[in-house]
């Protein structure tokens, strides 16, 4: 299938950064920011109790970093806003991954955010985007986002719904280029729901299935019946690793068990299997591992 065949939900954006009417409209927002870091190639400590010890990471639901703000709960599986573990900084270029809860009628209010690669997931309801060029969207379960923030940009996230939760995964990766013009883009994957399938979301070429970013990375989903097994294949050589998140129920990578929101990094590896110990959503994410 190619990109062809996905539906498209919006143009691709075109255009600099806001004008300094919107510039003004923007306000403090610690919540959706990185603080200062430094960039630590890897940036974890290998499992020293796995089979396959020197090449994979295991990170538990509960080890997650957790803030509560009451209009948003989020739970960060690597360092971000508040929340700073210096073995949990990021996983190559995989710098966020957050798992986030957004009450009713609320959310991100206008912020800027420049040279990263951001992908929105929605897992339950509805989220309205708004950023400087002139993009208004919404995304729901089945759809991927995607900003290459490039030179500038300023975005707006909010739960459009009055009445339910919007629950959503918030990625951000590291781009191998900087200073790109940015960019927004938005699918609904037709095959969001076909069983026993790793279906590519994303990848760095324009023309393959899914959304693009400036990475040479490529990301996979899952919904798959109790006991599929399945090989994954690395598309990116020897210098990846993928990172693999358990959105619901139970799944074995190689020989390590994870449960829900646990999240398991590896590499060094040509390929690995994966098995859903029961009902499982799951989703691969394959990055370069030097930042």
């Amino acid at each position: 299938m190619n990109r062809k065949q996905f539906l498209r939900n919006s143009l691709l954006g075109a255009g600099a950064l806001a004008t300094s009417g919107v510039a003004k409209a923007v306000i403090d927002n610690d919540i959706d920011e990185l603080k200062p870091l430094k960039i630590l190639g890897f940036n974890h400590i290998p499992n020293t109790n796995s089979n396959i010890m020197a090449n994979t990471v295991l990170h538990k639901a509960e080890s997650r970093g957790h803030a509560n703000h009451g209009w948003l709960n989020s739970h960060h599986t690597f360092s971000f806003a508040n929340y700073y573990n210096p073995e949990r900084m990021h996983f190559g270029v995989l710098r966020v991954l957050n798992d986030d809860t957004v009450e009713a009628g609320m959310g991100f209010g206008t912020h800027p955010h420049d040279n990263m690669e951001i992908i929105s997931i929605p897992l339950e309801g509805d989220l309205e985007h708004k950023d400087s060029m002139g993009n208004i969207a919404t995304i729901r379960q089945g759809d991927v986002q995607v900003m290459s923030a490039g030179t500038g940009i300023y975005h707006s996230e909010y739960n459009r719904n009055k009445d339910q939760k919007v629950k959503f995964l918030q990625i951000w990766v590291f781009p191998n280029k900087r200073g790109v013009t940015p960019r927004y883009d938005q699918i609904t994957l037709e095959s969001a729901n076909e069983k026993n399938k790793l279906i590519q979301i994303l990848s760095p070429n324009a023309d393959d299935e899914g959304v693009w970013i400036h990475q040479n990375a490529w990301f996979h989903m899952g919904n798959l019946n109790a006991g599929f097994e399945t090989t994954y294949q690395l598309k990116g050589g020897a210098g990846n690793g993928v990172y693999v998140f358990v959105l619901d129920g139970e799944v074995t990578v190689e020989d390590q068990k994870l449960g829900k929101r646990d999240g398991f990094g590896i590499w060094n590896v040509e390929h690995f299997t994966l098995k859903a110990d029961s009902q499982a959503r799951v989703l691969l994410m394959e990055v370069p591992m030097s930042v």
